[in-house]
């Protein structure tokens, strides 16, 4: 067994600790996007995800995405986390032990369920949501996971070890495959009872902020840990999230200066988000200047894509698709354009370096084939459900509101005081 690197193992912890930590920050993030009266159900919903994913990670949907098996999914030889106690993974001179790769790999999985739930903010049965999360993870996020990250000598994924795309962090596994995965749960719950009528704003701009730090401060361990060394790669990753995330929280708020003439705190947090989104796949193959050009086009190509929900009249209640999906998109076209060797050899070269179309076009069959499979299969999933237990609450409990009529809890007590 090679010698376990104790400094790489220590980043890959952190990283795995950085990467739960983003969907707490989801929680809270989400929470003050929704209605005061659904702000505690929102919360649960990122909290299920947490509860569900880990538990079937360890049961068997680890060995689906990372297993050996076939180009399509993993195999069943990591069952129950067989074969990972003791072992180690990565190439010689940094090696980091099974169980750190493990942890870190499930906090993908967790935030990418999570992210679902803005989709249908305000109006999803509890337990449809607690089931959907298992056998989403099951159906859609462990094959894409294997298609994308399981790398085994050629015998791995097929995005990966055949068509040889290259997603440094999970533009297709998280961003682009949240984004598609959302719209087609929009699709099947319907919109919310006075979508384009009513006002829907977030009622808790300060929370939103709050959990927008959260996340900008985890996502460093999201690209950078997905490096899976303490090295210059790692440092190139973490400096070109900070860049591309600062530059389309300004550009989206350009972009709505421009449109609307107010700069938002919306716009701000959602712009950062749409930034780390966008350069997630390409933080370990493009410079600094490459990821600040990714940045100030995620962030405007991202505030178009949200407004784009109401002339398609689908009610996306907190814009993943066009953060998340759109903003994966951004990120995979970019490395066919401008990902460089320089950078990280184990990479290509993009259009503009190389003169050659071969990586955007390797890029857009993985994120085409991504978008179609998720959206397919969660579809299908949301209607089986909705067809036996039922997916959206009645229209009665909406418009009172999910925190009291399922939790019987309020995330605001605005009556403290009782008279006898």
């Amino acid at each position: 067994m090679n010698a376990i690197n104790t400094g790489d193992t220590a980043w890959v912890l952190m990283s795995g600790a950085l990467v739960l930590f983003m969907t707490p920050g989801l929680a809270i993030f989400y929470g003050g996007m929704v209605r005061a009266k659904s702000t505690l159900n929102m919360m649960m919903m990122s909290f299920a995800a947490i509860g569900t994913t880990t538990i079937l990670w360890v049961l068997y949907v680890y060995s689906l995405a990372f297993g050996s098996g076939s180009g399509l999914i993993g195999g069943f030889d990591h069952i129950g986390l067989a074969k990972t106690v003791n072992e180690v993974v990565g190439e010689p001179g940094h090696t980091i032990p099974s169980l750190a790769f493990v942890m870190f790999q499930l906090t993908f999985a967790v935030i990418t369920v999570a992210l679902l739930s803005g989709a249908i903010a305000d109006r999803a049965k509890y337990s449809a949501w607690v089931l959907f999360t298992g056998v989403w993870v099951t159906l859609v996020y462990a094959p894409i996971a294997h298609w994308s990250f399981a790398s085994q000598n050629g015998k791995g994924g097929w995005i990966i070890d055949h068509l040889h795309a290259l997603d440094f962090a999970g533009g297709t596994v998280v961003e682009i495959n949240s984004g598609a995965a959302a719209l087609a749960l929009a699709l099947v719950l319907g919109k919310r009872e006075g979508f384009k009528r009513d006002p829907m704003r977030p009622h808790n701009m300060p929370l939103v902020l709050l959990g927008a730090g959260m996340l900008w401060f985890g996502w460093f361990g999201f690209n950078a840990g997905s490096a899976l060394q303490a090295s210059g790669l790692a440092a190139t990753a973490m400096i070109n999230t900070q860049v591309a995330t600062a530059a389309a929280s300004m550009s989206w708020i350009s972009y709505e200066r421009f449109h609307g003439g107010k700069a938002t705190t919306l716009g701000v947090a959602s712009g950062a988000v749409a930034g780390a989104v966008a350069i997630t796949p390409a933080c370990g193959y493009v410079t600094p200047l490459g990821a600040l050009v990714i940045g100030l086009i995620g962030g405007v190509v991202s505030a178009w894509g949200v407004s784009r929900k109401y002339k398609f009249n689908y009610d996306d209640s907190l814009d993943v698709v066009g953060v998340h999906g759109i903003g994966g998109f951004v990120g995979m076209i970019s490395i066919g354009l401008i990902a460089t060797t320089s950078v990280n050899a184990a990479g290509a070269n993009g259009l503009f370096i190389h003169g050659s179309s071969a990586l955007l076009e390797k890029q857009l069959i993985a994120a085409l084939a991504t978008a179609v499979y998720s959206f397919v299969a969660t579809y299908l999933i949301a209607q089986a459900i909705e067809k036996t237990i039922g997916f959206r609450v009645k229209r009665d409990i909406e418009l009172e509101g999910l925190d009291t009529t399922i939790h019987a809890e309020s995330a605001y007590d605005i009556n403290p005081f009782t008279t006898r």
